[in-house]
């Protein structure tokens, strides 16, 4: 077996490398075409999904093949290789087996134990068998994976670990809240009619939303799956087609919206989500990114805290705290950069040199006053710099060392500024991104995507069933490993049996001319006891060969065998074509759904 696997995916690679590595149908079917075509590989398969794009092969060098595969990858992904290889991730053999048989499970998945995968698994060997790109090994892998993640899901509560990846995404929408009471009685726009937008559509559907509006760049498969929303006995909803142009107005009257299409633009842009919001509540959309400069000052509490957070955000008093004298320091700059730390402690002095130091103490042991703001206009507050003391005699130590202050150690908590409910939902599951990633900066609107999705997973808690999958995982592995391994060994032994035969038959062939009286009866118990005799020597061997073969390590028993008897390679080689050409033929017989 000489099985490699080259690929990245949201564990090895940002999302938005992801994004722009996506392939889409075509493209993957290139990609085949070009993979069987170079000189490593003789079967290929493609593995593309939201959150991967693998490529399998079988190939007859490992170093040549990593090469070959990864610039296959880079050419028709549109990234360059340079720029894509520190993404990438190879297994070989046993471990590609592993990687694919895990992956089929769900644990390699976003959300563990999600069964979506298994669909997208059948899609890839179905591409690869249309094209004729999937030989033996490739069928068998695929298959057998199928099987593994069915029994995974059937054998194991892997299920309870993680849910599909609409669900969750749903369940990051509601923020915390019952999913199906959170979407109860709400409008939804789904945009895209594929595998994923179908699953979310008949998520939601179950989940009891009011109406369901389906817009796809295809009509007829917009209208197919809002009549099979319409028609299905567990649901009970309005489900309506659309074309991509009303978008924007059905958007405008949607509580909630999921987009997965293939487009490799954007499909909602942040204006046309903040016009969709406007038209929901007639009110201007702001960026949560600004802050009005008509915006009040926040008071001051007395130890520079709030005046230095309101800096931040761009608020600051009309009177500063670099207008004292004597400060060495320009303390609106400091504030900017320093939010949310007091101007006597170590932000204020981070990075300072030590010859600015001891100025700006003595600025403290003096007492500072200032203005508090407008609010309290003509009071003033004296800052006690005994608290500070001990924080800048350690500074002072520290810049004497290393001739500058060390930058600061723990920030203080700044509030964070309150955003309303949002009147908007949108859950993005295109890869590459469907909509505007600026979106998740507009007040009223509530943005879940690929990108925020996987950080959500990386805290999700793992089942106690992860365990048993990956045992099972492990079993199959070793089962499917001993399989190949024998099946390697199969054409060196029934060659060997091929050239006994023509050794009885030839030995018959010489009785025949030597005792040319011989009876029928006679002929055929001669030629069944030599038969007979033949077997029994080779049975013992054959089937300790293939059990020594079926072993790691245990390729080279067929070596031996072919050494051992003589074999001629060709006569090996035809019977491994033969059956090629059977199982080709067998399964273009049975090409379909797994």
């Amino acid at each position: 077996m000489s099985l490699l696997v080259v690929g990245l995916s949201h564990r090895s690679a940002p999302v938005s490398v992801l994004e722009r590595a996506a392939l889409n149908a075509d493209a993957q079917i290139k990609l085949l075409q070009d993979t069987v075509a170079a000189e490593p590989a003789t079967e290929a398969a493609v593995l593309a999904t939201c959150n991967r794009i693998e490529l399998y092969a079988d190939v007859d060098k490992f170093h040549a093949g990593v090469a070959e595969l990864s610039t296959l990858l880079a050419q028709h992904s549109g990234v360059g290789l340079e720029e894509l290889t520190p993404y990438l991730y190879v297994h070989y053999e046993d471990r590609a087996v592993h990687h694919l048989f895990s992956v089929a499970c769900g644990l390699d998945s976003m959300v563990v134990g999600e069964g979506q995968i298994l669909g997208q698994i059948k899609d890839s060997l179905a591409k690869a068998q249309d094209v004729h790109s999937a030989g033996r090994l490739l069928n068998d892998l695929f298959q057998q994976a199928l099987r593994v993640g069915k029994r995974a899901h059937s054998e194991t509560g892997i299920d309870r670990a993680g849910q599909s990846l609409v669900t969750f995404g749903l369940e990051q929408l509601a923020a915390g809240a019952d999913v199906e009471r959170w979407t109860r009685g709400k409008k939804a726009l789904v945009i895209g009619a594929g595998s994923m937008s179908s699953l979310a559509a008949a998520t939601l559907a179950r989940a009891g939303v009011a109406e369901i509006v389906v817009a796809n760049r295809t009509p007829d498969r917009a209208e197919r799956l809002a009549r099979i929303l319409m028609e299905g006995d567990d649901t009970d909803v309005l489900a309506r087609a659309v074309p991509m142009e009303s978008v924007p107005v059905e958007l405008a009257r949607a509580d909630l919206a999921v987009s997965c299409t293939g487009a490799t633009g954007l499909v909602l842009t942040a204006e046309a989500v903040a016009a969709a919001v406007e038209g929901r509540t007639g009110e201007a959309v702001a960026d949560s990114g600004t802050v009005s400069p008509s915006s009040p000052p926040a008071p001051s509490d007395g130890d520079g805290r709030t005046a230095v957070a309101a800096a931040g955000r761009g608020e600051l008093p009309p009177t500063s705290l670099g207008a004292e004298d004597g400060c060495p320091l320009d303390l609106p700059a400091v504030q900017q950069a320093t939010a949310g730390f007091s101007v006597l402690g170590e932000a204020a002095v981070a990075g300072m040199a030590a010859a600015d130091l001891e100025q700006h103490a003595a600025w403290v042991d003096n007492g500072v006053t200032r203005q508090q703001s407008s609010a309290t206009a003509g009071a003033v507050t004296v800052l006690d710099p005994a608290e500070e003391a001990d924080a800048i005699a350690a500074l002072a130590a520290a810049a004497a060392a290393v001739g500058r202050v060390p930058e600061r150690r723990r920030p203080e908590p700044v509030a964070e500024i309150p955003r309303p409910e949002p009147a908007l939902f949108l859950l993005d599951l295109a890869m590459p991104r469907d909509i505007d990633a600026a979106v998740h900066r507009l007040v009223g609107v509530r943005l879940v995507d690929i990108e925020s999705l996987a950080d959500a997973s990386a805290d999700a808690p793992m089942a106690a069933d992860v365990d048993q999958v990956r045992r099972i995982v492990a079993d199959e592995v070793a089962a499917f490993g001993a399989a190949l391994r024998a099946a390697h060994i199969t054409p060196t032994v029934v060659a060997l049996r091929t050239m006994a035969a023509d050794v009885v038959a030839n030995e018959i062939a010489r009785l025949d001319g030597r005792l040319p009286g011989l009876d029928d009866k006679h002929r055929a118990e001669i030629t069944q006891t030599v038969k007979r005799v033949v077997d029994k020597l080779l049975h013992a061997p054959t089937v300790r060969v293939k059990q020594l073969a079926a072993e790691p390590g245990g390729a080279g028993y067929a070596d031996a065998l072919r050494t051992l008897f003589d074999l001629d390679p060709e006569t090996v080689a035809a019977v491994s074509r033969a059956e090629r050409a059977d199982d080709e033929s067998e399964n273009s017989k049975n090409r379909g759904p797994a």
